[in-house]
């Protein structure tokens, strides 16, 4: 879940109570639509995962590739750097501690928006007098690159600018970095699953010709890696009532992080999303599983409604992510919680400032506190570290570690 104003969460049927988009956006989500159909009637099946890649990521028209307004008060969600400046000086940190460490320090960001927490990463990195090489940042939208280029150009010096180098994809040679990904793993395409009392099915995307939507429609499971995930899952739940069990995996996680691997020599990698150790994620009662479309800050569960113009996402999980590593040649260094990270990485001694006008001071608790509480953003986003030839304790995990939960 993205933070949003308003947490309603509506189901499929009732997207007609969501606010209805204008003519302009209308007409942007049919030319992605019409994208979709001709994928469609050319490779006849579409699995869910593409159908979100297309929704999210096609050029020009995807969510995230478009010119829509996405993040804050203006677009479909707020994010933790929008949150609080404190939120990404904390991450800085964190970094700090191991670029202070590294030959050459790099940093590398994936997703970073409209460039706030990059910006509030340098500003703190400067102040800290921590030394920089380069931050990178793996950006494959236009106009996202273009506002990032607004923000540093309003907030940075020149001789920071000139530390920032946009990438379509990651380098070819192994560097010496912190990556970072920012509610980066929420919005990987995801396979749909549904297990029934004597059958496990994928979900695939139809469209229905009369009511002139996309429609889900599953068929029976063929993949390997899939029935095995089934298999696991339903050891996992027990027996699957009449009424079905839905969830969702992430495929596309295990190549990411082999990737990262590849090109990282020594370093880090920072993760900070929302999801659940396996055992939690996975719970005979969570029968919709996690998916969430976030649209004009309100949540609901139909990815169907005007591809291209909401955002779609499913929870994580970080169980598969530290296996995932591990098998990639990373070392798992540490998992808590969103609350206990920020805490560890200086949180409440950034927060302290007697020179704060008293109405700022209460301006900056109420962000402390979306940040850090339990039915905020607190506990439901958790913190993963994995590290390559760096082995020294990262602060960020020295309140609490939960790596014995996953």
């Amino acid at each position: 879940m993205k933070s949003s104003n308003n947490r309603t969460v509506t189901g499929k049927n009732s997207a007609k109570s969501l606010p209805p988009p204008s003519e302009e956006a209308i007409e942007h989500s049919k030319k992605l639509s019409n994208n979709i159909r001709r994928y469609l009637s050319r490779h006849k099946n579409l699995p869910f995962s593409k159908f979100m890649e297309m929704a999210l990521y096609t050029p020009q028209l995807g969510y995230y590739a478009g010119g829509l307004p996405k993040f804050g008060k203006a677009g479909d969600f707020i994010t933790a750097p929008e949150v609080s400046p404190i939120f990404s000086r904390c991450i800085a940190r964190q970094a700090a501690q191991v670029l202070s460490q590294l030959d050459e320090p790099n940093l590398i960001e994936f997703g970073a928006g409209q460039g706030t927490m990059a910006k509030d990463i340098l500003l703190e990195l400067e102040r800290i007098q921590q030394p920089l090489h380069r931050y990178y940042i793996v950006e494959i939208s236009a106009d996202l690159k273009a506002r990032q280029r607004q923000t540093f150009e309003k907030h940075l010096s020149a001789e920071t600018l000139r530390k920032i180098t946009w990438l379509d994809e990651l380098p070819k040679t192994p560097i010496s970095a912190v990556i970072l990904a920012n509610e980066v793993l929420d919005a990987m395409p995801f396979e749909r699953i549904r297990v029934e009392p004597d059958q496990a099915l994928q979900g695939y995307v139809s469209f229905n010709e009369a009511e002139k939507q996309f429609e889900w429609n599953y068929q029976t499971i063929t993949d390997s890696t899939l029935q095995k995930f089934v298999n696991q899952l339903i050891q996992h739940i027990g027996k699957v009532s009449d009424l079905g069990y839905e969830t969702e995996i992430n495929l596309n996680l295990k190549p990411w992080l082999k990737s990262l691997s590849d090109i990282l020599s020594e370093g880090a990698v920072l993760l900070v999303d929302y999801g659940y150790s396996r055992h939690e994620y996975y719970q005979p009662a969570r029968v919709m599983g996690t998916l969430r479309c976030h649209y004009q800050h309100r949540a609901h569960n139909n990815p169907f409604f005007y591809p291209g113009l909401q955002d779609i996402t499913a929870h994580v999980d970080f169980t598969a992510v530290a296996e995932d590593a591990f098998d990639s040649g990373f070392k798992v260094a540490g998992y808590t919680t969103q609350a206990h990270f920020l805490m560890g990485s200086g949180l409440l001694e950034m927060s302290a400032d007697p020179e704060a006008h008293v109405t700022e001071q209460i301006h900056i608790a109420q962000q402390i506190k979306t940040l850090t509480l339990p039915d905020e953003m607190g506990e439901t986003f958790k913190a993963i570290a994995l590290t390559k030839n760096f082995d020294q304790p990262l602060i960020g995990f020295s309140i609490r570690d939960l790596r014995h939960q996953l």
